[in-house]
This record gives C-alpha cells, sequence and structure tokens, in this order.
C-alpha cells in the first residue's frame, strides 16, 4: 500500500468516524424528543435548530475526533487481534460520552439528560463497531489476495527466528512476507536447512541487500551476547535506511514474565513482568475492594460488636488478635482477626512444633489445643476472619489474592519459585480457600496461588467469591 493510498484512506476514515458521531448525535435527539414531546420524524426534520444546538453538536465532533486520535484508533492495526480492537473502540465512545458529560454539567446543558447519553453512547458505539469490523474485513480480504503487504527480512537462523517465520506464515491475515533470513555460517545451520528454509543473503552481504531490495522491517533475532555489536550496527543502518526494525524483547529467556513496553521518565523501556499489570482492571478491582469492604463492615457491624462482646465474657486478653504478615512484594502489614487462641498462643509454637500437621513451613494443628472453645466456631465459620475487611479498607489486602502468611512461616521457604505469590496484593480468599485449605499440601497450596496470579482476571475474582460462600458454610478444610 502506498503512502498516498495509506493517507487516503485514513482520511475517509476520519470522515467515517465524524458522520457517525453527527448521525449518532442526531438519532439521540430525535429518539428522545419522540419519547418526550411525541414528535414524528417530518416534524423534527421542520423544526428549527437553535444556533447553540448547532455549537453543541461542533464541540461533540470535535472531541469525538480528539478523544479517538488520542485512543490511537488511527494508528495501524495490523497486528491487533478482534478483542484489542473492540475493546479500544469502545473504550474511545465512553470516554467521548463521558467528555459530553462533563460539558453539560459545565454549561448546565438540559438537553444532554442521562438517557441523551446513554443513546447516544448505544448508536455511536454500534455504528464504531461495525464500521471498523467491515474495514477489517476489507484489508483482511485485500491482504489475502496479495496486497497491503510488508516485507520482512529476518537477522539470524536460530529456533526464535524460525519460530518468528512461522508466526507469520501461519497469520496471512497480518499482511506481512518473508523475504527470507540473513545470517552467516554457524554449527545450527544444519536444523535450518532440514527446516526448508534458506538464506537470502549472509551477514556481509546485508547492505548490498537493504539497498537493492524492497524491505520495509528487519526482525533481529541473533543472540544478544555474541552478537550484539553486530546487531547495534543493523539496526543504526537501518535508522539510515528508514526501515524498521523489530527485536525479540524475550532477551532472556525467561519461563512465566511477560514483557511490555512502558514509557519511564520520558524514555521507553522495556519491562518483564509476570501476572497482571496495574492498568484499568486493576483499578476497578481497588475499587470494587473498597467499596465491598465498606458495605460489609457496616452491614456486618452489629455481628461485629456481638462478637467482640462475646469474646471478652469468654476469656481473658484482647479482642482482636494483631500479627504481622509478609504483604504486597514482601512489604509488612498488621492483620486484624478475631482472637480464637488463649492470650499467649504464638509463644507456644515451639513447644507445639512436633504436632505440626501441614508440609513446608506452614504451622497449622487440626484440633489446636491452644483454641478456645468459641474459638473454635468462630474459625469454622470464619468469623474470625470479618476484621480482615478492614485491612481491605486500608489498602493492604484484597478481598482476593494469595493468603498473606505470617513472617515465621515465610522465612521458612526453601525455593525461590514460591515467593512469587508475594508479587500481588494477599487476599482473604483464594483458590486455596475454595480448593480444600489445610487438607491440601504446602507445595499445591503454592501452586494454586502461582495459578491466580497467571489466570487472573475480574471475572476469576468474582467466581471465587461466589464458591468461597458455600464452601465457608461447610467448613471445607478450616480448623
Amino acid at each position: 500500500m502506498t503512502v498516498n493510498y495509506r493517507r487516503t484512506l485514513l482520511a475517509l476514515l476520519k470522515v467515517f468516524d465524524l458522520g457517525v458521531a453527527v448521525l449518532s448525535y442526531g438519532l439521540a435527539t430525535f429518539v428522545i424528543a419522540h419519547v418526550q414531546y411525541s414528535i414524528g420524524f417530518q416534524q423534527f426534520l421542520s423544526l428549527r435548530v437553535k444556533l447553540s444546538n448547532f455549537a453543541i453538536m461542533a464541540v461533540t465532533v470535535y472531541l469525538w475526533h480528539v478523544v479517538f486520535a488520542m485512543c490511537g484508533l488511527y494508528e495501524s492495526k495490523r497486528l491487533s487481534t478482534r478483542r484489542e480492537e473492540t475493546v479500544g473502540e469502545l473504550k474511545a465512545t465512553t470516554l467521548s460520552t463521558m467528555c459530553l458529560l462533563l460539558v453539560s454539567a459545565a454549561f448546565s446543558i438540559r438537553m444532554m439528560s442521562p438517557s441523551f447519553l446513554a443513546l447516544f453512547w448505544a448508536i455511536s458505539s454500534c455504528g464504531m463497531l461495525i464500521g471498523r469490523a467491515v474495514l477489517r474485513h476489507f484489508l483482511t480480504e485485500l491482504r489475502l489476495r496479495g496486497r497491503n503487504l510488508r516485507n520482512i527480512l529476518i537477522l539470524g537462523t536460530n529456533p526464535r527466528a524460525m519460530d518468528f517465520a512461522r508466526r507469520i506464515e501461519e497469520k496471512p491475515e497480518w499482511g506481512y512476507r518473508n523475504l527470507g533470513f540473513a545470517d552467516s555460517y554457524w554449527h545450527g545451520m544444519a536444523e535450518f536447512a532440514i527446516e526448508g528454509y534458506e538464506l537470502s543473503c549472509d551477514l556481509e552481504g546485508l547492505p548490498g541487500f537493504l539497498r537493492n531490495n524492497v524491505v520495509d522491517e528487519v526482525a533481529i533475532y541473533l543472540p544478544l551476547r555474541s552478537c550484539y555489536e553486530y546487531a547495534a550496527q543493523v539496526a543504526a543502518m537501518c535508522e539510515q535506511h528508514g526501515i524498521i526494525v523489530r527485536f525479540d524483547p524475550d532477551i532472556f529467556g525467561l519461563q512465566n514474565a511477560m514483557p511490555r513496553a512502558e514509557a519511564f521518565g520520558g524514555d521507553h523501556h522495556i519491562k518483564v513482568s509476570t501476572g497482571a499489570q496495574y492498568g484499568w482492571p486493576q483499578m476497578v478491582k481497588r475499587a470494587l475492594d473498597f467499596l465491598a469492604a465498606s458495605i460489609l463492615l457496616a452491614v456486618f457491624s452489629p455481628l461485629l460488636a456481638a462478637v467482640a462482646i462475646l469474646i471478652k465474657l469468654n476469656s481473658d486478653g484482647p479482642v482482636f488478635f494483631l500479627q504481622e504478615r509478609i504483604g504486597f512484594n514482601k512489604r509488612r502489614f498488621l492483620i486484624y482477626k478475631f482472637r480464637t487462641m488463649i492470650p499467649g498462643a504464638e509463644s507456644m509454637v515451639d513447644q507445639l512444633e512436633e504436632l505440626n500437621e501441614m508440609s513446608g513451613p506452614v504451622f497449622k494443628i487440626k484440633n489446636d489445643p491452644r483454641i478456645t472453645p468459641l474459638g473454635q466456631f468462630l474459625r469454622r465459620t470464619s468469623i474470625d476472619e470479618l476484621p480482615q475487611l478492614w485491612n481491605v479498607l486500608k489498602g493492604d489486602m484484597s478481598l482476593v489474592g494469595p493468603r498473606p502468611l505470617p513472617v515465621r512461616d515465610y522465612q521458612g521457604f526453601n525455593e525461590d519459585w514460591q515467593r512469587r505469590r508475594f508479587s500481588t496484593r494477599p487476599g482473604i480468599t483464594c483458590l486455596w480457600q475454595i480448593s480444600g485449605r489445610n487438607s491440601i499440601s504446602f507445595d499445591q497450596w503454592m501452586k494454586l496461588d502461582l495459578q491466580y496470579l497467571d489466570e487472573w482476571s475480574l471475572w476469576l475474582d468474582f467466581k471465587i467469591l461466589a464458591r468461597t460462600i458455600p464452601a465457608v458454610l461447610k467448613g471445607t478444610g478450616a480448623a
């Protein structure tokens, strides 16, 4: 696709988006007028439109364009998935509608009622999703017919380079044409030849190849340690030619951590990390934690007060048990629980060590002699955990997450892979609670926590919370 063709397509796309904005605005206005004032279509067309309404619509169109550009909807989506595109489009229409809400609130515009804004969002979102789906289908068909292609040369012949080539071959809708490989002879060339691939040029002939062929991108897959200087020279060479350079960000060969690009103080860095990254899902999770903890504390306040009185009447000592626990990235905090043991129970751990029924560093006894009669009931029903809602409110914990462990237990860890569980905020419940709790081994417990990290989503949190309720009622694995 030529530069002029791209510019024409981009201009048409912007015109289409502005048309959707105007149409959505007009349809939402007509529906509201018809429902509230019984105005028909002919009457609606004959209505005299105020200059202020034109100004509002002009502001709407301008905000629409600005927000869509900020959301990256006019950048190339060649490598984006359908889900990523859909999320981006809905994000853009939602932000545009929120901007209208702010404008209506600032200037007291009565026409922009909640029903109008909801209708505007629904119409514009549907129009945007349909329009972008048609465009995606058109461009995919174009690429499958050999048009709108990008020529890419792969630098390197190692297994990672061949895997990259296979990905391109398996996704013709991406519109990439593999020009071949560039590399010098090395002992792994035999495997490269078995796979049926051939060299387009060696490393010495690369400058000439770039000068004499249509190359849109170069993907660098040379070994970092032994070929860094040459890879840097190739990148500089591509910069002179104006050729895009791609390189595999997984330069350390990590198994679980995922590489991501991130702005850092004006620079761009590649970071590698495991689990869910901080973004809008994590913000929603924290907001839901705060809201739910606030409501639950208010709802259970009579029960909390009653339990506190019963603990005070049944045994000497404080109502609450405070213990230092290991939290997010090994930060220490005080956890709040109802006291279920006799005073001084922690000092008796060494004496009871031989009765420990849990594998690993965790200390658990099913029929712990230190637990009071009331404490047994509180543990069996998990009522002793309710004060941890205050930890959730403070931000030390979440409703769902790996259980926070005492300092003593953490100091007994002997495998670093187990410590990855501390890379997220600990929670009141998690997969361990709904999978048997004290009836499963320590290693299984740690693997469940890591499974939660790797598969995390808001939907998974909701499922765990829903399954926690019957697990608590049954007292599964509680001790």
